[in-house]
């Protein structure tokens, strides 16, 4: 057989779109001009519709501001879980924050009972004049204590506060009066100094001020009120006496059956509030 008819029939072989060139290999025929295009299936359809992405300048910028703002998020989170004042507390610190709050609200209940027993005794009195008088006067003692105006002693505790380095601020010793207020403290002197409501703290660290009268290190805190609740509110974690010692600064708590008050405030009269009682 020829090689010319060996060529014939190996080209019927072949399938339409595939011809030997003159060197005999196998090569498809490109679509010819004008000829239509082949119909694409709905899979080739979806690629080319998500691929490559065609994103508008306004979608850009929606997604850029929700990334910002789950990773303003994220941060913010993350920093209130790591500087929670409870943070890896003891089961037994826990515990005894409760206990104060506890001691707290009971503290409140009492102080209602007795009011209510005094509003009854007025009551019931057949001399309520007298009695009116006699309660007067015990509220006028105890507004003086809170005034800082008398004296006053009861158990308590003692915090002494040594500062070698300098490095106590004015609002340190503010917070740890705030402490001690929060946790029932009657009465409380600093340095031969009397805390009032209107105590204020100045100055710079060494050079601290309380009510303008200069005191210096140690600061000595003479505290009136409930030993049990007074001093675990300056020992909870986080608190006064870890925030003191990482100033460098030694702290002393000590409880004491009897502590003694007796720096005095002289009475002052307002100059524009009057009393709204008829």
């Amino acid at each position: 057989m020829s090689d010319n008819e060996e060529n014939r029939r190996a080209e019927e072989h072949l399938r339409p779109e595939e011809v030997a060139d003159a060197e005999g290999t196998v090569r498809k025929d490109e679509p010819a001009a004008g000829a239509p295009e082949q119909r694409l299936t709905g899979r080739q359809r979806l690629a080319a519709g998500l691929w490559p992405p065609r994103v508008t300048r306004a979608q850009l910028i929606v997604a850029l501001l929700l990334f910002g703002l789950g990773l303003g998020l994220a941060i913010q989170v993350r920093s209130t879980s790591d500087n929670s004042a409870l943070r890896g507390a003891r089961q037994e610190d826990l515990v005894r924050i409760l206990d104060e709050l506890d001691d707290r609200t009971q503290r409140l209940e009492d102080e209602k009972q007795r009011l209510d027993s005094q509003r009854t005794e007025l009551e019931n009195s057949s001399d309520q004049a007298e009695e009116a008088r006699k309660q007067t006067q015990e509220k006028e003692r105890q507004l003086g204590i809170l005034a800082g105006t008398v004296a006053a002693h009861g158990p308590g505790i003692t915090l002494t506060i040594n500062d070698p380095g300098g490095a106590i601020k004015p609002d340190m010793l503010l917070d740890a009066i705030q402490e001690l207020r929060a946790a029932g403290a009657e009465a409380i002197q600093i340095n031969g100094v009397r805390v009032v409501a209107n105590t204020f703290f100045a100055g710079e660290p060494g050079d601290i001020k309380v009510d303008g009268r200069k005191v210096k290190s140690p600061y000595r805190f003479e505290v009136i009120g409930k030993p049990q609740d007074l001093e675990p509110a300056l020992n909870i974690p986080g608190g006064v006496v870890q925030t003191l010692e990482k100033e460098q600064a030694t702290v002393h708590v000590e409880r004491a059956e009897d502590i003694v008050v007796d720096a005095l405030r002289r009475a002052e009269r307002p100059d524009y509030a009057q009393s709204s009682s008829q």
